[in-house]
């Protein structure tokens, strides 16, 4: 009887020693993702701000000429409707072809020096419009129709862009394939009735990118944790 009662507690000493471990195992694990998590943040948050400094040291003097803005999150924002495009039509007119002449070299001159360039993910032009339609009898007629023209005037921007003829787009023209993309929003993301048509350039940072995919990654642990303990 002895025997049995000491094996049955050997045994029972056993799992709580597998218990322990896999509970420091855990914890281990939970530690080092906050501070991975802490680090990414902050990596984040320094360039985010550098950034922020660079560009606007680079364009102060040319943003009001141009009707444009520079947001707290990088983005570049030309406001101009009249200066952008006709309406209902996606070629770029000329007085915005001038300022797009002057203003890429430069910007792609900053995203690409020795500070920037390894951490940006992409560059994206997004193209916006107003939630109106000239003659257009329908919600979902309106929408589509401002979609495919928002993605034909983000492309228009890209194209001309990419194919300036000047050494700091010549020399990054294979960079830019990787990372430089187009995105028509329509009027998803109206601000005001005057700034409704409109395009930004938008900078995404690979620090922000390893945020989401570690918030993602938690979030599935959690529903899998979850998951298993609804399995009797």
């Amino acid at each position: 009887m002895n025997r049995e009662w000491m094996s049955i507690s050997d045994m029972m000493s056993g799992l709580m020693l597998i218990f322990l471990f896999i509970a420091i195992s855990f914890m281990v694990e939970i530690e080092s993702e906050k501070q991975e998590m802490k680090d990414i943040v902050l990596e984040y948050r320094d360039t985010k701000v550098n950034l922020n400094e660079a560009l606007f040291s680079e364009f102060e003097e040319d943003l009001e000429r141009w009707n444009a803005t520079l947001t707290s999150e990088n983005n570049i924002v030309f406001n101009s409707a009249e200066v952008l495009f006709d309406v209902s039509e996606s070629s770029i007119k000329p007085e915005f072809k001038v300022i797009l002449e002057n203003f890429f070299p430069r910007y792609i001159k900053i995203l690409t020096s020795k500070k920037y360039k390894n951490t940006i993910q992409e560059i994206r032009v997004e193209g916006h419009t107003s939630k109106s339609w000239k003659n257009s009898k329908s919600k979902e007629e309106i929408y589509l129709k401002n979609m495919k023209l928002s993605q034909k005037r983000a492309y228009k921007v890209l194209s001309y862009c990419y194919s300036l003829e000047n050494n700091a787009t010549i020399q990054q023209r294979n960079w830019l394939e990787k990372i430089f993309r187009v995105n028509g929003m329509a009027y998803s993301k109206m601000r005001d009735k005057v700034h409704t048509r409109r395009v930004e350039f938008v900078v995404q940072l690979k620090s922000e990118d390893s945020i989401y995919k570690i918030l993602e990654n938690n979030k599935r642990k959690f529903y899998d944790n979850d998951s298993s303990n609804l399995i009797e």
